[in-house]
């Protein structure tokens, strides 16, 4: 490919005359090749100068950047991260124009909603791809990625992959990273979900306003053909008033489109009366919770508009099961431990107000903050967790480059009654089962499916869901080895009364 096909679409200058034959594209100037063109995505002239420079070194035939660098071979755009999209989407043979996106997007409910509609559309015989937190799923093969919404190069790729493996459908998270620094740029959504909007990443966007503008951006016509918008949350209904493209709403204590009435749920599946848009349902579902319950409304409202068999989608439901680490549920010696993703204020209070209508004695809960993210809402975390459990411990999420006891101490802040400390998130596991009772529930929140944790710079195996399994394993056993310590005791006992 040479560079002017790379970039057609996107207004560049520079040497207009020369046109270099392209052999990759990156954003890494350490991984530059010979032959790559270096997109130059950081905020700053002085550190673009010092990584375009390393790249040209490297061999990068071009250099482009919203900063005007003294190379002979450095370009400049007025949005880096608009062009590099582009410039992806040709390198792979824009890979977009022949399939059908939907894209998820909210604080909480992304990877649940998206893993619904999936499994609705495989189970009407549609090939799928599904982009996300727990990486790419083709069908028949997965990826792991590194980030909920990768990067546009990495996305182009995926799409590229997902088209020669005949998918016709990509379903995929988007995040408000994603959104903000264009990765998803030139992207014509089919459905775009919001499922709602609460405190996150005010680290990154520093204002709720402008977290909240970024979502509903995605709603925008430049992105999407038609939306879903969940009618129970405030944010959601300012851009309902405000629709420029075609909405369905859903929802259960507002009015909507597609609600659910008549709610009756367990620790393992929901059953509820649904209207969608005047046509009325019995569904059951493997999820349960009302936030779970609003995910099938925004899943059972995309189909319709994607035009599956309604009929056919709420069957799938019977046959879907929680997404990993989204409400997961394990019995171990007489005690329910609930595995969850919740890392938000909002997400963490629906996790436990949930747990709380199931436990029929003491709810408990085991959970930490991510270092060097927002710190506004440790506190409010603290305060839900004590708001809603009996016992809290508090441990290590990802510290990351954060001193762990000065992340516990902004949760603290929060919390007023007497709680524990136990900064290994096993030993804090350990501790909440070993300690809960016969019929109490214990909560693990934070890190759900995620199979690490991170210290440093440094990604360390680790995963709840494992350490459960192994408590549970480890359980089981014990009870073993007791009961056939009581047979050896009872044929010790006849042997000598012969």
């Amino acid at each position: 490919m040479d560079f002017k096909t790379l970039l057609k679409g996107q207004q560049v200058f520079g040497e207009e005359e020369k046109n270099y034959v392209v052999c990759g594209i990156t954003k890494n100037s350490k991984k530059t090749k010979a032959g790559d063109v270096f997109f130059d995505l950081s905020h700053t002239y002085e550190t673009g100068y010092k990584n375009s420079e390393e790249a040209i070194k490297k061999g990068a035939v071009a250099v482009v950047s919203n900063h005007k660098f003294p190379f002979e071979n450095a370009f400049y755009v007025r949005d880096v991260h608009s062009t590099f999209a582009q410039a992806a989407a040709n390198y792979y043979g824009n890979p977009a124009d022949s399939l059908k996106f939907v894209g998820i997007t909210g604080t909480n409910g992304k990877s649940t909603c998206a893993h619904l509609i999936t499994q609705a559309l495989r189970f009407c015989g549609k090939k799928v791809a599904i982009i996300g937190t727990m990486g790419v799923d083709y069908g028949n093969k997965y990826e792991d990625l590194d980030m909920t919404t990768p990067d546009a190069d990495d996305l182009q790729r995926v799409f590229a992959e997902a088209k020669r493996r005949g998918c016709e459908y990509v379903v995929m998270e988007v995040s408000a990273h994603g959104i903000d620094q264009k990765r998803i740029y030139g992207i014509k959504f089919d459905v775009s979900v919001l499922t709602n909007i609460t405190q996150d990443h005010l680290d990154y966007f520093g204002t709720f306003e402008r977290y909240r503008d970024c979502k509903l951006s995605f709603l925008m016509p430049d992105y999407t053909k038609c939306a879903v918008v969940c009618s129970d949350d405030e944010s959601c209904r300012r851009f309902i008033d405000e629709a420029v493209v075609p909405t369905i709403t859903y929802g259960i204590h507002n009015p909507a489109d597609v609600f659910a009435i008549n709610i009756k749920d367990d620790m393992s599946k929901a059953k509820f009366v649904c209207n969608i848009i005047d046509d009325v349902y019995n569904i059951e579902c493997n999820l349960v919770g009302e936030y779970n319950i609003l995910n099938v409304l925004a899943s059972l409202s995309a189909c319709s508009l994607l035009g599956l068999d309604i009929e056919s989608v709420i069957e799938s439901l019977k046959y879907t099961s929680p997404v990993e680490g989204r409400f997961n549920v394990f019995k171990v010696d007489g005690k329910y431990v609930v595995i969850d993703f919740a890392h938000t204020p909002d997400g963490l209070e629906k996790v436990l107000s949930t747990a709380k209508t199931f436990t029929k004695k003491r709810l408990c809960c085991v959970f930490g903050c991510g270092g060097n993210r927002d710190k506004d809402k440790r506190h409010k975390m603290g305060s839900i967790a004590e708001k809603y459990c009996d016992e809290v411990c508090l441990t290590n999420d990802n510290p990351r480059f954060e001193e762990p006891l000065a992340i516990v101490k902004d949760i603290e802040d929060g919390m007023q009654r007497e709680h524990t400390v136990v900064l290994d998130r096993e030993m804090a596991i350990r501790r909440a089962i070993k300690n809960a009772r016969t019929g109490d529930v214990v909560v693990v929140a934070g890190k759900g499916g995620e199979k690490y944790q991170i210290f440093g710079n440094t990604k360390q195996k680790y995963s709840d869901i494992e350490v459960v399994k192994k408590i549970q394993a480890e359980a089981k056993k014990n009870k073993l080895t007791e009961k056939r310590k009581l047979l050896k005791k009872r044929e010790v006992k006849n042997d000598s009364s012969i």
